[in-house]
């Protein structure tokens, strides 16, 4: 059966997709592209194709994820336009050095190094750290009079007191300078591996700029509304855009990226952290097995790929939801004693 031209099945598959990648999406501001463009291209769709409506998908789901994020007062916008002057510049960096490498032959097996090893790396960082402050904190931070400990790095960052200072959300003083440093690096990792760099800016917002994991990942989904916005529009003038997919994952991404936006405000810090290193580490493993098939040109390789990325999808949206009702559930019976009160 056929809906529009399309397979039922595949409509379901789809939409049931776009409410994990919501999830995903909204609860840590990075996850669309990241999973949807490489599980389109393990699907048979071709490069352009895969791209352009990943990113499409992207721009929508980033929409309904920041008002969502909005709504919770997690969107430091006075940030975010920094941060996105200061990636743009970045990426341009980027892009030359990837050139480069392309003109001496080398960016496939260089790009895809340093991807894999730059998500493991981030995501073994994030958990390592996150499960250190449930044990107690790390050695040589210093408790600081905010909802949660700040990271040293950022505590390094902020003692820079360069004019002008800027104030955001959270509490937090940095310079301009700082802010526009952390940016264009971020944008430099993200233009040389061809990626978006969600997976980047937040653990960047947090761990470097100090803002709490909340703003983070609302501010960070304010600039993937520009970023995959121009990026849609780009692939859409060329026909790159299929809207049979595009559709069906945002139908699902609506109701998804409010609820993971909405389980931010639920789910403690330092699990939201944990979740995010195991999303990456996992992310890595993926991209690692698929440039493993590639190079030994074993295809199943690119299904135990796929196989992993919905796994993975499925595995930490699930965590994040029952996180959010046991939460819920605990703050049910006080909410009830209060209001007897």
């Amino acid at each position: 059966m056929e809906v529009l031209g399309v397979a039922v099945e595949l409509l379901v598959m789809f939409t049931g997709f776009g409410l994990l990648i919501g999830i995903l999406f909204g609860f840590f501001g990075m996850g669309g592209s990241f999973l949807v463009t490489p599980a389109l291209l393990v699907m048979g769709y071709e490069t352009n194709v895969a791209v352009g409506s990943g990113l499409a998908f992207v721009f929508g789901t980033s929409v309904i994820a920041t008002l969502k994020h909005r709504d919770l007062g997690q969107v430091d916008y006075k940030l975010g336009v920094l941060m996105i002057a200061g990636t743009t510049a970045g990426i341009e960096v980027g892009k030359i050095g990837l050139e480069y490498l392309q003109h001496v032959g080398l960016a496939d097996s260089v790009v895809s190094v340093a991807y894999v090893g730059l998500l493991g790396a981030i995501g073994a960082f994030v958990t390592y750290n996150a499960v250190a402050d449930r044990d107690g904190g790390l050695v040589g931070e210093e408790d600081v009079d905010s909802e949660e400990e700040m990271p040293a790095i950022a505590q390094t960052i902020q003692s820079y007191r360069v004019p002008p200072m800027i104030s955001l959300r959270g509490g937090v003083t940095v310079s301009l300078w700082m802010i526009l440093l952390v940016a264009f690096a971020t944008g430099l990792l993200s233009g040389f591996l061809g990626v978006g760099g969600g997976f980047i800016r937040m653990p960047a917002l947090f761990y470097l700029v100090g803002v709490p994991v909340p703003v983070a990942v609302g501010t960070d989904l304010f600039e993937i509304v520009f970023s995959g916005g121009i990026g849609s529009f780009l692939y859409a003038q060329s026909g790159a855009v299929d809207l049979s997919i595009v559709v069906p994952l945002l139908a699902g991404s609506a109701l998804g990226a409010r609820l993971g936006a909405g389980a931010t405000s639920l789910v403690e810090e330092d699990d939201i952290k944990v979740y995010f290193g195991v999303m990456l580490l996992l992310g890595a493993l993926a991209v690692a097995v698929r440039q493993v098939g590639g190079y030994l040109d074993v295809p199943v390789l690119d299904t135990v790929s796929l196989a992993i990325i919905l796994g993975a999808a499925l595995l930490v949206s699930g965590a994040v939801i029952l996180s959010s009702i046991r939460e819920l559930r605990r703050t049910a019976p006080d909410s009830s004693s209060s209001a007897a009160d």
